[in-house]
């Protein structure tokens, strides 16, 4: 028993000390994206050239790159042909790396911030950490909360361009020492992505109802907030992708969540990024 309650001091010490580090918030200065102002991920190593032609296609401004920890050889070219190609069509590309071991790896973590920005063909970092995957998220969220909060400090301090993090909906439901997940989460990136994978676009479970929340929070803290769709199978949930459906059906839908927005209005939207470029190809 003492040494659960000192297991539980040591977390609530951490935590405090992870969310009084915390860089000050910013005043609140976003406002909604243009309608159809779209975003991607790429974790495939798909030709360049199909891939920016796809993106300047469906209205794609960023797409988030995925990127080793050591770029170099076949894959170095391949994202320096991508960054040409990029460039040119007024693409702007993110480095993609994430995994939930980074939370208790922070030096494998910067290594992979410090290699990417080392290549120069990058606007900034994306990062898909999802540390509720751990099986310790089940015993000890709130310790495991405070080191993923620590690590994105730690990226933010580093980075030498906007850093950004991908979140799940249901992140400021979540507390750590008594404070939002969601907000201590804005105040240490640039701008956040909302995994609100669901196929209709308003109404209730839909992708602005769940996305709403993470919405409000970029809003406070004056920090944007993309919503996204996912076009992958999702197996056990038939309402979370648009796998199977007509590519008609997503742009109706995403063109719905573009409407709800502006008409909210929601000051801290800034589009919708699709997952992933190969399965967004696939739909019919």
């Amino acid at each position: 028993m003492r040494v659960r309650w000192l297991d539980a001091v040591m977390v609530a010490v951490t935590a405090a000390g992870v969310l009084a580090a915390a860089p000050a918030q910013a005043a609140p200065s976003t406002a909604p994206a243009a309608a159809g102002t779209r975003a991607m991920w790429l974790w495939s190593d798909a030709p360049a050239g199909e891939v920016v032609d796809w993106a300047v296609a469906a209205g794609v401004r960023d797409v988030f790159v995925s990127v080793t920890g050591r770029p170099a050889g076949a894959e170095l070219a391949r994202l320096r042909a991508l960054a040409d190609l990029a460039g040119t069509a007024d693409v702007r590309l993110y480095a993609l790396g994430g995994d939930p071991g980074w939370v208790d790896d922070r030096r494998g973590a910067l290594g992979w911030l410090r290699a990417a920005a080392g290549t120069g063909l990058f606007a900034g970092y994306h990062v898909d950490v999802e540390p509720y995957l751990l099986p310790e998220w089940s015993t000890d969220r709130e310790g495991v909360a405070a080191r993923y909060l620590s690590l994105l400090a730690a990226l933010q301090r580093e980075a030498a361009l906007p850093l950004e993090a991908d979140v799940p909906f249901w992140w400021g439901e979540v507390s750590v020492a008594g404070r939002n997940l969601a907000a201590e989460t804005l105040r240490r990136v640039d701008a956040a992505t909302v995994m609100s994978y669901r196929n209709t676009a308003t109404g209730p479970n839909s992708m602005w109802d769940v996305g709403g929340d993470l919405l409000a929070h970029g809003a406070r803290a004056g920090k944007p907030v993309r919503l996204a769709a996912e076009t992958g199978p999702t197996a056990g949930c038939g309402h979370c992708s648009f796998a199977g459906r007509p590519a008609a059906d997503l742009d109706a839908t995403l063109a719905a969540v573009d409407a709800a927005a502006l008409a909210a209005p929601a000051p801290a939207f800034a589009g919708i990024a699709v997952h992933h470029y190969d399965a967004w190809r696939r739909l019919a």
